[in-house]
């Protein structure tokens, strides 16, 4: 009897040792191959699958781990206060305000709350430079826009959020990649980028970069504030992640503050469906102009979630959540070096995704694809690729509301995986 891992007969071997066919033996293999039941690898033969752990997850549907969500901390006391906080925004507000038209950029106190959010990162924003916004994504959307006509170009990272990609799309702008080393874009490709190409702005996602997990260097980020000064280059600083390190590099924004758009909200650092973002720009006259680039396209942030947002930013309640949610981050990606650590993975402890380079064994579609098979999700590098040459590797996401049982069971997968490079997309031999 034949187990787990073990070498199946040929075709050929098995027909002749069964007394069958041999199409009837080769549509039985592609039987238990659809079934997942063995794997087949060209040159190496047939082999019977192990017996990888299921990954059970809410609604039953997998470990999808391909959104970058926040993890969420099931703390009862937390969860009591979040309700509670919650309930007192309408308790405490007239209501009939709430639902109302409001000026763009938020009231006084959301904007003072925004200062406050981001004070650690920015802390000589002015009041009048910040404005609550209805999301990052939003924003970015707003100042390529404003920043860059189509058939323009802005400089981004070589690996970069997929949103900006689509931004650029939508608009007509062309995205210039810039090469990156361990401390971050290259200053040199920067430069000659700016020199030869007149770029309209700079998009940077400096910490905890998606998806690579990278955090740019100070000098790094001295070297690119400097030449953008040189060369009189906006700067778009898309700090979702900034909050989460306990130890970061400063702002780009302090380094070059009258050329720089700092961005930060609460889809990375709470949940992503509050959608608040703070925008602290180089200036009254620029967030002013920026105000208008969004107020035609989103009107406003709801009033209600601004309220939401002051109120937990206010009584402490934000931070509470951001400390569980880095707790639990820490948590997982301690799971996540312990299945792959021997990969080659990046998986900072602050951060809640993680960047796995892969050996020859696997090309990264191959990879993705298969892992879907074991109803596990996770990002081809391609997605986030701006210079067309992605590398073999993926983004793995263990936030949302994947238990931390359910993300220890997807990484041991992910791991038996990496371990036995055998794969259902090969020829059967």
């Amino acid at each position: 009897r034949l187990g787990a891992r073990d070498k199946l007969p040929t075709l050929r071997d098995l027909a002749v040792e069964l007394r069958l066919n041999y199409t009837t033996v080769a549509r039985g293999y592609a039987e238990a191959r659809k079934r997942g039941l063995i794997d087949s690898r060209s040159g190496t033969g047939t082999f019977i699958r192990g017996t990888s752990p299921a990954v059970p997850l809410r609604g039953g549907g997998g470990a999808e781990m391909t959104m970058n969500l926040p993890p969420e901390p099931q703390d009862a006391a937390l969860l009591d206060r979040m309700k509670e906080s919650a309930a007192r925004v309408l308790i405490e507000s007239d209501v009939w305000d709430l639902l109302r038209y409001q000026d763009f950029g938020g009231t006084a106190r959301d904007r003072e709350a925004g200062m406050a959010w981001t004070r650690s990162r920015v802390p000589d924003c002015r009041l009048d430079q910040m404005l609550v916004c209805p999301g990052i994504h939003s924003v970015l959307a707003a100042l390529f826009s404003q920043l860059a006509r189509p058939g323009e170009l802005i400089c981004v990272e070589a690996l970069t959020y997929p949103g900006v990609k689509a931004i650029a799309t939508q608009f007509g702008i062309q995205l210039h990649a810039l090469p990156f080393d361990e401390e971050g874009p290259m200053g040199e490709s920067f430069e000659h980028a700016c020199k030869t190409l007149k770029p309209k702005a700079l998009y940077v996602n400096p910490t905890l970069n998606n998806p690579t997990t990278a955090t740019i260097s100070r000098a790094r980020r001295e070297a690119l504030a400097d030449i953008a000064l040189r060369y009189a280059i906006p700067i778009i600083e898309d700090d979702a992640y900034g909050l989460l390190p306990r130890q970061v590099p400063p702002a780009i924004a302090t380094l070059a503050p009258d050329l720089t758009y700092y961005i930060t909200g609460f889809s990375k650092t709470l949940g992503a469906g509050l959608r608040n973002a703070y925008v602290r720009s180089p200036s009254a006259r620029q967030s002013q102009r920026l105000a208008g680039a969004l107020r035609a396209t989103t009107v406003m942030a709801s009033p209600i979630t601004n309220a939401l947002a002051t109120l937990w930013v206010e009584d402490g309640t934000a931070d509470a959540v951001l400390q569980a949610v880095r707790n639990e981050a820490n948590a997982r990606m301690a799971l996540a070096v312990r299945h792959l650590g021997a990969h080659g993975v990046a998986a900072p402890s602050d951060s809640f995704h993680l960047w796995l380079p892969l050996s020859s064994a696997w090309s990264t579609v191959e990879f993705a694809s298969y892992l879907r098979t074991q109803n596990v999700g996770v990002v081809a590098s391609a997605a986030f690729s701006t210079d067309g040459d992605p590398p073999e590797a993926v983004r793995i996401c263990l936030g949302g509301p994947m238990s931390r049982d359910a993300c220890d069971r997807a990484l041991q997968l992910v791991a038996e995986t990496l371990a036995h490079p055998l794969h259902p997309h090969a020829t059967v031999s």
